[in-house]
C-alpha cells in the first residue's frame, strides 16, 4: 500500500511539473505574438468611400506600421494631419513621394516623372474625378496621396495651396498589408499556444487526482 501510494504522489508530481512547463510555453505563446501584433499592426475601419472599389465603407483593415523612409509610392496608408480632416486618420494611395513630379491634366492620366501612370484601382477608370488640373513636385519628405474614387475624394488636390497638398511622410500610421504570412503565422501560434494553455489545465487536474490516496474499504488492519 505505501508503495502504491509512493508512485502515485510521483505520477502526480510529475504531471504538475509537466503542466507547469506546458503552461509556461503555451502562455508565452499567446502574449508574445498579441504584444507583437499590438507594436506591429494596427486596424481601422473605413469610414468613408474615397478608397472605393478597393476599400468599401465599414470594412476594417490591418495595417503594417512602418518609418517614413519606408513609404513607396504605390502604398495605401492611413495617415493622420492635424490640420486636415478635423484631424482624423484617413485613407489614401501613395501617387508621389519626395522628388516626384505629378502632373494632371483634364481628361488625360496622372502622369509621375512624365510617365502616364496605370491606375487599374481607379473607380470607373477615371483618373481625374473632376476638371482641376495640378503640376506638383513633391518636397523631400512628404508624399502626394489621392482617393480610388477621384471624383469623391478630398485629397491631396484639395489642398494644393498648403505645400502643393502633399503630407509628410511622418504622418503615416501604417499601410496596408500586401503579404498577410506574417499575421497568419502569429495566429497559429496564439492557437498553437491556447492548445497548450488547455493541456496544462488538464494535466494539472489529472495530477491532482493522481497524487490524492485513495480510499481503501474496508480499512486494512493496522
Amino acid at each position: 500500500m505505501r508503495s502504491e501510494r509512493l508512485d502515485m504522489r510521483r505520477a502526480g508530481r510529475g504531471l504538475r511539473v509537466t503542466a507547469w512547463v506546458t503552461g509556461t510555453i503555451g502562455a508565452a505563446l499567446i502574449v508574445a505574438p498579441a504584444a507583437l501584433f499590438g507594436s506591429g499592426w494596427t486596424t481601422a475601419r473605413v469610414s468613408g468611400g474615397s478608397m472605393e472599389p478597393a476599400y468599401s465603407v465599414g470594412e476594417r483593415v490591418t495595417f503594417e506600421r512602418i518609418e517614413a523612409r519606408d513609404v513607396r509610392r504605390g502604398d495605401v496608408v492611413l495617415y493622420r494631419v492635424p490640420d486636415r480632416y478635423e484631424g482624423l486618420a484617413v485613407l489614401g494611395r501613395v501617387i508621389g513621394t519626395g522628388g516626384d513630379h505629378v502632373v494632371q491634366r483634364s481628361g488625360a492620366p496622372v502622369t509621375v516623372n512624365g510617365s502616364p501612370l496605370a491606375e487599374p484601382y481607379v473607380k470607373g477608370g477615371d483618373p481625374s474625378g473632376m476638371a482641376l488640373e495640378y503640376d506638383v513636385v513633391v518636397p523631400e519628405g512628404r508624399i502626394f496621396v489621392l482617393g480610388d474614387f477621384r471624383a469623391n475624394a478630398r485629397d491631396s488636390r484639395s489642398f494644393l495651396d498648403d505645400r502643393s497638398g502633399t503630407v509628410a511622410a511622418t504622418a503615416v500610421l501604417g499601410r496596408t498589408l500586401h503579404d498577410r504570412t506574417g499575421l497568419v503565422g502569429l495566429g497559429l501560434s496564439m492557437l498553437f499556444g491556447l492548445a497548450l494553455a488547455v493541456t496544462a489545465v488538464v494535466t494539472a487536474i489529472v495530477a491532482r487526482r493522481r497524487g490524492r490516496p485513495r480510499a481503501v474499504w474496508p480499512p486494512s488492519p493496522v
